[in-house]
């Protein structure tokens, strides 16, 4: 009898961390954070801020900055210990069993393909606002078959074009951010700034859950864990090196546009273009063209990340075996690259960003308090998947102040955003137990 020969590499299942091209660096995940987080969120939150807050509307993204600074420690901390794919989701698991680390990885990605739509709905504002004539449905529909075509097709050639494409964008998105935060410094009137007028806890509190969203995204960056090439090394650096730059871009940002338009700046629907127009003319069309590159990376690095999250939930059997799959050609997820797409496609159609910013920052805070107790008790248990972690100082101190912040400000959320929250979350927990069910009579 013959024997059967072994499967060609060519023709073997690809499935598994192995399968996985460890081709990502310090300064790639980096940018992919920063591409991440510079998102749309600052091209719109300088107006709601300002409506909320008035003049001490810079106060909401310091506040935020001293609330993302020990959550950023924590990631660093926690993403240096687990060099597998599912950020969050592997975080929460390892530390408090698979229930709860499903329920972060499911949150998390219900965010990430909420938020992906939302950001496709404002990159479609920014064409109709520059070309009034496609403000139509059917030129609406169009635009978004076309944009989810071109970043499920740009995903599908592997990580590392991915990756090379993110860092384009962010080179693109960044310098005009930059300059007119720079540029701008030298004619603000610091009269329409204010330090002082501190604003009641549930006024800031509100405004911090933008702030908060403005601020997500280190946590989608860092899912695709399993393709970084030194995790123990990259996490740390790269996440603390990206959220240093955008607080300082976006401190600068928010007294520019303040000082700028002043009390103008409340009604403006693109304040970053219109700041930039008063300054230059030209500059109107520069930062919506940033606008629209901004948010497009934003998608891109949504769509590498989050597909990575479903790659892990099939991974780990929480998804069918078909999500953990991937290419021979070119080693990527493309099954979780697709649904991510499509779904985000789908709601698209009718998402509008504003509405879910606060639900979708409030979800993100329950995300950060997971992952800050997850820091906790790894680093007590010393638990690890290989070379040296990086350790914070103090011991329970980071995690602790990261938790009563998230705390905080999940605290100032009104019954209906705490109701879409919760609803999403029962719906999970049945989709947990009917898994289980199934995966129990299998």
């Amino acid at each position: 009898m013959k024997s059967t020969p072994a499967p060609s590499s060519s023709t073997a299942p690809l499935e598994g961390e192995a399968a996985l091209v460890r081709a990502v660096g310090g300064v790639s995940l980096a940018a992919a954070i920063i591409n991440i987080i510079v998102g749309s969120g600052i091209f719109l939150l300088p107006a709601l801020l300002f409506t909320r807050m008035g003049p001490s509307a810079p106060i909401a993204f310091l506040a935020g900055a001293l609330a993302i600074v020990p959550i950023a420690l924590c990631f660093a901390a926690i993403g240096s210990r687990a060099a597998t794919t599912g950020g969050p989701y592997t975080y929460v698991g390892a530390a408090f069993g698979p229930f709860a680390g499903f329920l972060a990885g499911a949150l998390m990605w219900i965010c990430n393909v909420n938020s992906s739509a939302a950001v496709a709905s404002a990159l479609f504002l920014q064409v109709a606002r520059a070309w009034p004539q496609f403000d139509e449905p059917g030129w609406r529909t169009l635009f978004l078959v076309v944009l989810y075509a071109i970043l499920i097709a740009l995903n599908a050639f592997g990580v590392k074009f991915g990756a090379r494409a993110i860092m384009l964008l962010a080179t693109l998105k960044l310098a005009p951010l930059f300059l007119l935060a720079a540029i701008g410094l030298f004619f603000v009137d610091w009269g329409q700034i204010s330090w002082l007028a501190i604003p009641s806890w549930p006024t800031l509190g509100a405004s911090m859950v933008l702030v908060m969203f403005a601020y997500s995204g280190m946590e989608t960056g860092l899912i695709p864990s399993g393709e970084l090439r030194d995790a123990a090394h990259s996490v740390p650096r790269a996440t603390m090196a990206a959220i240093l730059v955008v607080v300082l871009l976006y401190m600068g940002i928010q007294v520019v546009t303040q000082g700028l338009l002043g009390p103008l700046l409340g009604d403006s629907k693109v304040p970053l273009a219109e700041a930039a127009g008063s300054l230059w003319s030209p500059g109107l069309v520069i930062l919506l063209i940033t606008a629209g590159v901004s948010m497009a990376g934003f998608m891109m690095g949504n769509l590498l990340a989050s597909s990575r999250l479903l790659y892990a939930l099939g991974r780990d059997g929480y998804l069918p075996s078909a999500y953990a799959r991937v290419t021979a050609s070119y080693r990527v997820p493309l099954l979780a690259i697709v649904t991510h797409g499509v779904l985000g496609f789908t709601l698209a159609l009718g998402g509008n960003f504003e509405d879910l910013a606060i639900v979708s920052g409030g979800a993100n805070c329950l995300i950060y308090l997971g992952v800050s107790l997850a820091t906790w008790f790894a680093q007590k248990r010393d638990l690890r998947s290989g070379g040296a972690p990086f350790v914070l100082p103090g011991g329970a101190l980071i995690p602790a102040i990261a938790t009563l912040a998230m705390v905080a400000i999940v605290s100032t959320l009104s019954g209906v955003e705490w109701a879409a929250i919760l609803i999403a979350l029962l719906v999970l927990v049945i989709l947990y137990a009917g898994l289980r069910f199934v995966r129990g009579r299998g």
